[in-house]
């Protein structure tokens, strides 16, 4: 049997990791400032969240949301905490795609109706819905091109009022920063007007922060600091730090109904205990603000690289956009270099997305990198 292929490959196999270092079957070691996709958010293979997992497995590993599982309550009691939602209702599911989903899903049962607003070079997932919702047609099949999608231009507010006002539209879904589509973000202007339309035409406000929450940003969320309400909030990648776990947060005016949501694996007490670890973490290593520092530190050194158009993002979630594509620069920073980036829509652009335990003689590490790739450019 062969695999299916679906994504172009780099000639580099993992034997294992530690905290910002990747270590291929030949013992090379890769310095990470990808993070599997922004993944990784508190370091590979942590002591904490091994034995976490550990001792979790030892008792239980799985069940069925058929019965009470108290450690899917002290995962809502820690995050409700730490992200300052505490009146936010949790739904636990396995992916952001799925996270999407259910949210589109949710949008559509409140408000009766089927259309949806997404913005162009969005990513919303793989699934149905969130298929639909992105702003790809490569892989939107014709079965998800069923669902009825308004794309616009992120920033266009006129565009926006447009279609709601219609009455078609069950939620707006918003990333706050842009993942794979270059990191773009719009003022605290833009967002508060996207949110008060939402509020005018019964139309739920859905913040996608499967990539840029969990503290990837230095705020928990990436909306809060656009002072938005959402109805819903997306999240995973880094919720789990690589075990597959996703949900969302519901806004409590939204009342839950048996039937509306279902999920096999969602929830369940390894990936509970993988996220409460992750938690645990960002809280006890003050993560959050460590990624500011970080960041501060990350914009700085930038500033002296030649060939740089412009630097996007916030937190630890960049980009770093250059004057020519970068494709073979990130090859030659994996093959001569040994460091993990990541690309975007926007060919130009080199993203980063570190463990939010990355320190400055890593960035550092990668800047002298750079700095002997651009001579050669």
């Amino acid at each position: 049997m062969s695999l299916f292929n679906v994504y172009p490959l780099f000639d580099i196999t993992p034997a294992f990791a530690k905290d910002v270092f990747v270590y291929d079957t030949n013992g090379t070691e890769y310095l990470d400032l990808y993070g599997g996709h922004a993944v990784i958010s508190i370091g590979h293979s942590h002591p904490h969240y091994v034995q976490r997992i550990t001792e979790q497995l030892q008792k239980i590993g799985f069940y069925s949301n058929a019965i009470q599982n108290p450690l899917q309550v002290d995962l809502a009691t820690k995050l409700g905490q730490l992200s300052d939602c505490n009146d936010y209702q949790l739904f636990l599911c396995n992916s952001g795609a799925e996270a999407n989903e259910n949210a589109l899903k949710l949008a559509s049962f409140y408000t009766n109706k089927r259309k949806v607003l997404a913005f162009k070079n969005g990513f919303h997932g793989r699934t149905s819905a969130a298929v639909a919702a992105t702003d790809n047609p490569k892989i939107i099949a014709p079965i998800n091109a069923q669902q009825a999608v308004d794309f616009v231009a992120l920033g266009d507010i006129e565009q926006v009022e447009i279609i709601l006002q219609k009455g078609e539209t069950c939620a707006v879904i918003v990333e706050h920063i842009q993942g794979v589509g270059g990191l773009d973000e719009m003022s605290m202007v833009f967002y508060t007007a996207v949110a008060k339309l939402c509020k005018k035409y019964n139309t739920l406000y859905i913040a996608d922060e499967v990539q840029s929450g969990f503290g990837r940003t230095g705020d928990f969320f990436a909306f809060q600091k656009h002072g938005i309400v959402p109805d819903i909030i997306s999240m995973a990648k880094g919720m789990g730090n690589g075990f597959p776990v996703g949900g969302i947060l519901i806004h409590p005016n939204l009342e839950a109904t048996f039937g509306m949501l279902g999920t096999t694996f969602g929830g369940n007490h390894l990936a509970c205990v993988a996220t409460l670890a992750v938690l645990e973490t960002l809280e006890k290593e003050a993560l959050m603000e460590h990624a500011k520092k970080m960041s501060s530190h990350f914009i700085k050194k930038v500033q002296s690289l030649p060939k740089l158009k412009n630097t996007k993002g916030r937190g630890l979630m960049l980009g770093l956009e250059f004057e020519f594509p970068i494709a073979d620069l990130r090859k030659a920073l994996i093959y001569e270099h040994h460091i993990f980036t990541g690309s975007s829509k926007n060919p130009n652009l080199l993203r980063i997305l570190p463990p939010l335990t990355i320190q400055k003689e890593h960035i550092d590490h990668f800047m002298d990198a750079l700095h002997q790739e651009l001579k050669k450019a």
